[in-house]
This record gives structure tokens, C-alpha cells and sequence, in this order.
């Protein structure tokens, strides 16, 4: 069985299957001819077999009839059986049909020999059409690198492909054209279809100096963008790696079934040889032809092409489903822990807040406002966290143009910033940062609910400006729904406690921390995981955040807009900044694992019920095929509805 196993993603071993005429996945009517022309030749046959007054259709002539019939659906198979053979590997689905078809026509059961055998080819036809569907439907969804690209050279734009463009060049995307590398948009603005990347259909606006990924299709007007990462570094080839080896990640289920098939067919194997042999030692009547067609039926029925093929099917069909919500599942084990999920993590800014500060009041008693702004922003620019792109972004807003420097800036992870603006020593960053330093500040602040960003110049506190988040609009619907599922909710934030607590009652949210350091979270999440019976999801967005997406059992990224580190490291990455994904996510998952579980019921007891039946005589050779191919088809039927399901 490990050949047929092995086999089960490309499953290429199908009747006319071989020569993939069209490319994989392409089903054109060419690999349909063996299967047309054996049916055909076999209903002739059955119909010649019928006719009384036909006296030249029997001995010879007809054996060699259905020999032509069963050639060129059963070549394909035999010839495969030979392959798994000659690696050492007896037991097998291919095996089986040949014994089963091949010992038809040794007993003189020509037509039911052509009949398993071709039913069996047309079902492996459709099973891989649909495995290659539902691989095809999730390569599809964001399979849309654009060939070549646009790009200035020597003062003209020429045509290249995107692998050979550098970073720090210019391209240029016309209206239609999709945007070929990820980079900073140089234009004015330009309105972008993300679905691709997020699945969401809402067109959305960007700005001078935002990022721009490859994939989004420029809807607007022609623009031109700076290139910031190579072709292979960029979001969307990172995506596509992440779901083309997310089928290679296999789900507990598919494994223990994939153990379970080695053992279980040659134990069919050597029971349908007893069903031959044994009788003849208790039976007075015993006749070798009965008791060999019923261990024929016996090895056609035990055939578990209906599991090998439909469960990982519907791991496929889980994650192309997913796929379609903007949601990337790394594994079908992902997809099986997500079901278990019973506590999930939260960070609070970008993942259930906007992100999006703006400046609300700004105190400095010993210093000028504009210049207090522009040296604090002069330290911000070399950050890229929200806040202190919000002190940048108003610094330009009201201040006069600044030559106002940053050098030797360094980040305390947890605290904040420290560097030089001139000869002047600044610290920016949280109370607890001038704390650290020795630093006395007004401590009113403490009490402020707002984010504050606290600033000392040259060892002297200088004031601090409050800074306020919005939450997002699908964070309350969400939690609510985490709630119904039965899942407890933590927020983990470095943010101020005051804040962490006001969003959280806001919310609704189970329990809270503010104040935290990275890792703070880390050994938050340990004690959660102390106990045995959590199996917990942390969703972040941040480059610190990593750590902890590492060490829980589920870790979520959120946003396409994510850092690097923080996508690479999870299992799940929400490619929106929608936290109603979380249980979007965990629908899919609990939806897929319930069509996994329902196709193991289903073959398991046709399976049994019709063995127990050939077993004993009553089942003929057409029961054979329906336990076998008809149920493999029910699987499969079964296993496609979740890319149609909606969520």
C-alpha cells in the first residue's frame, strides 16, 4: 500500500492518465478514449452473450473479445501492479484489480472481469480530476504572478521578467496590470483590487509612500513604484510557497489512515486466500470456482482507494476553501489543530485595534511644541511601529520643514528608543523607559488611559504626547463568536494596562495583561500551556510577536501587512486585518475535520457490510464495484462540497 500511498497527491495512476495530455489537471476527452472504447466492446459482448441464435460467440472468439476489452483500461493498472512490485511493495490497490479481474477470467467470468476493471478506471478518472480540482483551486486562487514587468532603464521602460529586476528600481504598472514586485508607491495614489492576496472584493486606496505587494491589481491610473524586494522574496511568492507546502504538512488523520491501509490490505489479502483454501478442508461440496469468485469480490471490495483518495481530498478542500477567505493554513495538521483550539491569544494593537494613531495632545513644558514634535519625530522616523509613524506623520503636519537628524539610534525591545537628534541625548518611548533610565516624569501620567510616549532630552524629562487607537470594527462580532464557540479570549499587550483594560471591557474579552515585554508573553503563554487542557491559538502581527506565534500550539499572523518575521514563523497567516477571520478559520478547519470523519464512516461500513456479504456468497462482483469505486465517488462527492460551502 505505501506505493498507493505515496501516490495519493499527483495520483497519476489512473486509466489513460499517463500522458497528462493537456498539462495536470487538464481532463480532456483523449483519456476518456480507453474507457469508451472497453465499455463499448464490453456491452457488444454482453449483448452478443445474450442473443441465443449467436452460436460463433462463444470458446475462443470470446475470450479474445473481452481480452480486447479489458487491454486498454486494464494495461494501465497491470502496468502500474508491476511498478510497486518490482520496489517491493506486494500490497496494493493495483495489485488487488489485476488479482481480482485477472481470476474473473480465469473462472470464465469474462464480462464481470472488464466490468470491475473499467469501473474501476473511470472512478480513479474522476478522482483524480477532482483531486486535481480542488490542488488547481487553491493554486488558482493565487497563482497570479504577472510574466514580465516594466522597468525604467537608461531613462526608457523596458519589458522584463520580474526574477531580474533589482531593488531600488522604478516599474511602472498600467491600469489592468497587476503589480509585479512588492515596493513603495511613487505615484500620487492609485485605487487596487486586493482580493488575490486578502479575499476581500472592496477596492482600496493607496497613498504616496504606502507599501504596495505584488499581486494587487492596479485599478486606477498608470503608477510607478520602487521596487523593495526581490521576485522571491516578495508576499506573494512567500504565499504561494506557504500553500504549495501546506499539502506536503499532513493531518493526523491522513497519517494514522495512511498506517492504517499498510496493515489493513494485506491482512485482506491473506483473508480472501483463506476464503479460497480453507473450505476445502470442512467441506464435503466444496468447489473451487465459488469459493475463488467469492474471494475475488472479497479483494475488490477491499480496495481503500475510497479513503487514501477522499481524506486527503478534503484536507486539499479545506485549505483551498480557506485560501478563498484569505486565510493560509501551512498544513493540513493546522487545519486539525484548529479544531481543538479552546483558548485563543490576542494581541491588541493591530490585530483587534486599527493601528492607526493619530495625535491627540502633545505637553512639553520646557520646550517649544514644534520643536519638542520634531525632535521626537526626528528619533520615530527609524521605526516602523503605528505610534511612531502617527508622531511622524503630525510632525510633518504642522511642522516647518525640519533638518532635524536621528544618528546612533538604538531599540530597547519593551521600552522604546534612544539616540542622538544633534548633540542632544533623547529617550522616547514608555514611562517604563525613564524608569529605566533614572528618570523622573511627571507621574500624572501614569493615570493617563491614552498610549503616551514619554520623551527625556539629555537626562532630563521633557513631556510626552498621548496617542489614541480605534478598534476594529469586527473585533466585538468576533469575540462574541469565540464566545459561542466555547473558546476563552486573553489580550497580551505591551501597551499601557490602563488602555489593555478599557479595550478589553470594550470588547468583552475573558482576561487581559497590559505592560508586557515580549517576554512577559512568552511566560504568560507557558503558564497557559501548563495546563494540559488548553490548546491555544496566539494571533499578532509584530515582528515581536514571533516568539510567542513559535511557541503556542496555533500561531496566527495577521495581515498581509504583517512583518516578515512574524508570517514566516506562524502556522496561519489571515491575510486580512480582519480578527472575524480567527473563527472563519476555526469553521473551516471544524467543517473540513466533520467531511474527513463522515468519508472514513462511510467507507469503513459499506466496506465492512459488503464483505461480510461476499464473505458468505451473497455479494456478486457488481456489488464488488460499488463498495469499491461507488463509495470512493460518495467520498469524493463528500470531500469537494467544503470548496462550495460558505462560511
Amino acid at each position: 500500500m505505501a506505493n498507493t500511498i505515496q501516490q495519493t497527491e499527483s495520483h497519476e495512476h489512473c486509466c489513460g492518465s499517463h500522458s497528462h495530455e493537456g498539462g495536470e489537471g487538464t481532463t480532456t476527452w483523449k483519456r476518456y478514449i480507453p474507457a469508451i472504447f472497453s465499455l463499448s466492446t464490453l456491452l457488444i459482448g454482453i449483448l452478443l452473450d445474450n442473443i441465443s441464435s449467436i452460436n460463433f460467440f462463444s470458446g475462443y472468439p470470446r475470450l479474445i473479445w473481452y481480452i480486447v476489452a479489458y487491454i486498454p483500461v486494464g494495461f494501465p493498472v497491470i502496468k502500474e501492479a508491476y511498478e510497486a512490485i518490482k520496489q517491493n511493495d506486494f500490497f496494493n490497490e493495483f495489485t488487488l484489480m489485476v488479482i481480482a479481474t485477472l481470476g474473473a477470467f480465469f473462472i470464465g467470468e469474462y464480462p464481470e472481469g472488464v466490468a470491475v476493471m473499467l469501473f474501476y478506471s473511470v472512478g480513479e478518472l474522476f478522482q483524480e480530476s477532482a483531486v486535481n480540482k480542488a490542488k488547481s483551486n487553491i493554486k488558482a486562487l493565487l497563482d497570479i504572478r504577472p510574466d514580465t514587468a516594466s522597468v525604467l532603464r537608461n531613462g526608457i521602460y523596458q519589458t522584463v521578467s520580474p526574477e531580474s529586476i533589482l531593488i531600488g528600481e522604478t516599474i511602472q504598472v498600467k491600469v489592468g496590470e497587476k503589480i509585479p514586485l512588492d515596493g513603495i508607491l511613487l505615484s500620487a495614489s492609485s485605487s487596487f483590487n486586493t482580493s488575490a492576496l486578502t479575499g476581500e472584493s472592496k477596492p482600496k486606496t493607496i497613498r504616496e509612500g504606502e507599501k504596495v505587494l505584488a499581486g494587487m491589481l492596479n485599478l486606477d491610473k498608470v503608477i510607478e513604484v520602487k521596487v523593495e524586494k526581490k521576485y522571491a522574496d516578495s508576499s506573494l511568492s512567500k504565499i504561494l510557497e506557504m500553500v504549495q507546502d501546506a499539502t506536503s504538512r499532513k493531518a493526523k488523520t491522513e497519517l494514522l489512515i495512511r498506517k492504517f491501509a499498510r496493515i489493513y490490505t494485506p491482512i485482506v489479502f491473506f483473508l480472501a486466500l483463506a476464503i479460497t483454501v480453507i473450505p476445502y478442508f470442512v467441506l464435503s461440496d466444496y468447489v473451487f470456482a465459488t469459493w475463488l469468485y467469492r474471494a475475488l469480490v472479497f479483494l475488490v471490495i477491499s480496495c481503500p482507494c475510497a479513503l487514501v483518495i477522499s481524506i486527503p481530498l478534503g484536507y486539499f478542500g479545506g485549505i483551498g476553501a480557506a485560501s478563498r477567505h484569505g486565510i493560509l493554513f501551512k498544513g493540513a495538521n493546522y487545519l486539525d489543530l484548529m479544531t481543538s483550539v479552546n483558548t485563543v491569544v490576542m494581541d491588541k494593537t493591530g490585530t483587534l485595534t486599527k493601528g492607526v494613531f493619530k495625535v491627540q495632545n502633545i505637553v512639553c513644558p520646557s520646550y517649544d511644541q514644534q520643536e519638542f514634535i520634531e525632535i521626537v519625530a526626528a528619533i520615530e522616523k527609524l521605526s516602523n511601529h503605528p505610534i511612531a509613524k502617527a508622531i511622524v506623520e503630525h510632525s510633518i503636519s504642522i511642522a516647518r520643514n525640519s533638518h532635524n537628524k536621528a544618528k546612533d539610534v538604538k531599540e530597547i525591545a519593551g521600552y522604546g528608543l534612544k539616540g542622538y537628534v544633534g548633540d542632544k541625548n533623547v529617550l522616547v518611548g514608555n514611562a517604563k523607559m525613564m524608569l529605566k533610565y533614572g528618570i523622573e516624569y511627571d507621574k500624572s501620567i501614569d493615570s493617563i488611559t491614552e498610549s503616551v510616549v514619554v520623551a527625556a532630552i539629555d537626562n532630563k524629562y521633557a513631556g510626552y504626547i498621548t496617542i489614541a487607537d480605534e478598534i476594529k470594527e469586527d473585533a466585538l462580532s468576533s469575540i462574541a463568536e469565540m464566545h459561542k464557540l466555547g473558546i476563552q479570549t486573553v489580550m497580551l499587550s505591551g501597551d499601557k494596562s490602563s488602555i489593555t483594560q478599557k479595550v478589553a471591557k470594550e470588547l468583552g474579552i475573558d482576561s487581559a495583561h497590559g505592560d508586557l515585554l515580549p517576554e512577559d508573553k512568552v511566560k504568560y503563554v507557558e503558564q497557559l500551556k501548563a495546563d494540559k487542557t488548553n490548546v491555544i491559538a496566539f494571533v499578532g502581527d509584530g515582528i515581536n510577536d514571533a516568539p510567542v506565534l513559535a511557541l503556542s500550539d496555533v500561531g496566527i499572523a495577521m495581515g498581509g501587512m504583517g512583518s516578515d518575521a512574524a508570517i514566516e514563523v506562524a502556522d496561519v497567516v489571515i491575510q486580512t486585518d480582519h480578527p472575524s477571520k480567527i473563527t472563519t478559520a476555526i469553521r473551516i478547519a471544524k467543517a473540513t475535520k466533520q467531511i474527513v470523519i463522515q468519508n472514513i464512516i462511510l467507507a469503513f461500513a459499506v466496506k465492512l457490510l459488503v464483505l461480510s456479504f461476499g464473505a458468505v456468497g451473497v455479494a456478486t462482483m457488481w456489488e464488488a464495484v460499488f463498495a469499491d469505486v461507488g463509495v470512493a465517488l460518495l467520498a469524493i462527492l463528500n470531500a469537494v462540497r467544503i470548496l462550495r460551502k460558505k462560511f
